[in-house]
């Protein structure tokens, strides 16, 4: 790398509700942050290879926690736009955003979009500065009271999340609003600058693995080539490198990098770098990604292990459809949810992992303390609601997508209301399964062993002999019992039984007992009959009166079987 001061790159993101004043703050922090910043190399800028297009950056003395001697931290302002993007936004370079800024509203507290992006530094995310701003709106005589009483209202808010106790600033980062003249200097940024650089520290990064970079800007040089700039998320570049460009199907050798406006040979994950590529039409690739060639994946399908975001209202239910965020790309999906065979429950899952040598049970709705299933409502009365210790979900997308291999993916309903007070977050997890192939259903769908529960109920319509009876109302009439034929039931009286075969046109069938009728069944069995055909004899009101008396319970039959959902031959199958 060339020499020169040693500068440390941390990526803080910035996420707030719309009009919370992010921008008015990233601009205030880069300008009052940027003695330094800006235009350290005058032909740099003068060439357009500036890396800080989309972000900004504020660069400051290195702070005695990061390590000794000369050096420099620069901040990489991601500011996240907009809410539909923002997910897109952040979720792609979650794994590369180190420190989150919060930026709320003085006036307004906790929004919608707040708490969404609550749960998203959550999930993508370590340590998190909540910043207060416009409190320049606060009348000057109430100003500090409504700060403490907003700080403590926050404090509340983040008491059961990871960033329980995270530092709390107050600022004003465009005071008077966007009309003020530019003199009007802002208030709090300062001592901001100093809690940031206080939370600053050594991300954790790894150039190994394959190398891919989130490209949020593509400019072409004359005489040059293309320049695309970005973060790289994960692995690392070198000059005469091969990179990819999936979304055009084309790889090209990397002819010359940048990093602070300083040419570079190397650089790894988390760096912003500009790199540049012999000519193709930047307008092709305003945003999207660039990796080792072959490295990423198109899928159709996949398999991920998933949680429901506590903050999302409703159950989560097969079959719907959702805004998939899976690596850069957002595309609807269709869900199914399923969870480890209830003997399983318990068991520790492997992270990271999916075994398609276990049976899966099909689930309508995804398991939680409030879906209201009607056999967690009956295991409730019964006691505490058994949930298993992981759940996943099978995601067909309606458009394919490329990503990297256990990415992180979002699944999300960003068509509700923009203006309604909930949260449109439903579930996070991570991919554990691409299906690559097109026909995904016919060649790997059947290797996917979840199943459904099935159970019939009949009754016994009469005794035959000692070892055999009629069965009825277990089949619709035009049923082909054929395929039932040799399945276990078991007769409410406790005998076991095999299904023999049809009888007679209405829907009837034969059982087998193979250890015999208990003597006392046989008795229950036949005075039921026998009544029946006495009230038979009589004329209607007889009958009704005689069923009324008749406090015999008839003896009902049950078929238990399991039926694999992606089975192409719909076998039964019984343990």
């Amino acid at each position: 790398m060339a020499a020169g001061p040693r500068v440390l790159n941390v990526n803080v993101g910035v996420l707030g509700h719309i009009d919370s004043g992010k921008t008015a703050l990233a601009r205030a922090l880069s300008t009052t942050g940027s003695t330094a910043a800006f235009d350290r190399a005058p032909q740099s800028r003068a060439r357009g290879i500036t890396l800080d297009l989309g972000f900004s950056c504020l660069r400051t003395a290195l702070p005695p926690q990061l390590g000794p001697g000369p050096g420099e931290l620069q901040f990489t302002l991601v500011d996240c736009p907009g809410h539909a993007s923002l997910i897109r936004t952040i979720i792609g370079g979650a794994q590369i955003i180190d420190l989150m800024m919060l930026v709320i509203d003085v006036t307004k507290g906790m929004q919608t979009q707040s708490a969404e992006c609550l749960v998203i530094g959550q999930i993508a995310c370590q340590k998190m500065v909540v910043v207060l701003n416009k409190i320049d709106l606060l009348p000057e005589g109430k100003r500090q009271s409504a700060i403490e009483k907003m700080t403590k209202k926050m404090q509340k808010t983040l008491e059961n999340t990871k960033f329980c106790g995270c530092p709390i600033v107050a600022v004003a980062a465009k005071p008077g609003g966007p009309e003020a003249p530019e003199s009007e200097n802002p208030l709090g940024v300062s001592e901001l600058i100093e809690v940031l650089k206080s939370q600053a520290y050594l991300p954790s990064r790894d150039p190994s693995g394959h190398f891919l970079m989130a490209v949020d800007h593509c400019f072409s040089i004359k005489g040059q080539g293309t320049v695309m700039t970005g973060t790289i998320l994960s692995g690392s570049v070198s000059l005469g490198d091969n990179v990819e460009i999936p979304a055009l199907k084309v790889t090209k050798k990397v002819k010359s990098m940048q990093m602070f406006h300083t040419p570079v040979t190397y650089a790894m994950q988390g760096d912003r770098v500009g790199i540049c590529v012999t000519q193709f039409d930047p307008k092709l690739l305003e945003r999207g990604l660039i990796c080792t060639p072959e490295s990423l994946h198109t899928i159709h399908a996949a398999i991920i292990s998933l949680k429901k975001i506590q903050y999302f209202r409703g159950a989560l239910q097969t079959k719907a459809k959702f805004h998939i965020t899976v690596g850069h790309e957002t595309v609807m999906g269709r869900v199914m949810f399923f969870s480890p065979a209830p003997a399983d429950f318990n068991e520790e899952v492997k992270e990271n992992t999916f075994d398609f040598d276990k049976d899966y049970l099909y689930q309508e709705v995804y398991l939680s303390k409030d879906s209201n299933s009607s056999e967690n409502k009956e295991n409730d009365q019964a006691g505490e609601v058994q949930l298993p210790s992981q759940q996943w979900a099978l995601l067909e997308f309606e458009k394919p997508v490329t990503c990297p291999k256990l990415c992180l993916v979002i699944g999300s309903k960003l068509d509700t209301d923009i203006h309604a007070n909930t949260c449109r977050l439903a579930f996070h997890g991570v991919l554990l399964q691409g299906m690559e192939d097109k026909n995904y259903m016919e060649t790997f769908l059947p290797k996917l062993k979840v199943y459904k529960l099935k159970h019939k109920e009949g009754q016994v319509e009469r005794v035959m002999d000692d070892y055999s009876v009629i069965g009825r109302s277990l089949f619709k009439k035009e049923t082909n019992i054929q395929i039932f034929v040799g399945l276990k039931v078991k007769l409410s009286t406790g005998e076991d039984g095999i299904i023999d075969g049809g009888f007679g046109q209405s829907g009837k069938f034969k059982i087998r007992i193979p250890d015999g009728l208990k003597p006392e069944t046989k008795t229950l069995l036949t005075t039921a009959s026998k009544k029946k055909s006495k009230a038979g004899k009589g004329d209607a009101t007889k009958e009704d009166e005689s069923s009324k008396n008749d406090s015999v319970q008839p003896v009902t039959i049950s078929l238990m079987f399991k039926r694999y959902v992606f089975d192409t031959h719909k076998k039964m199958i019984q343990s």
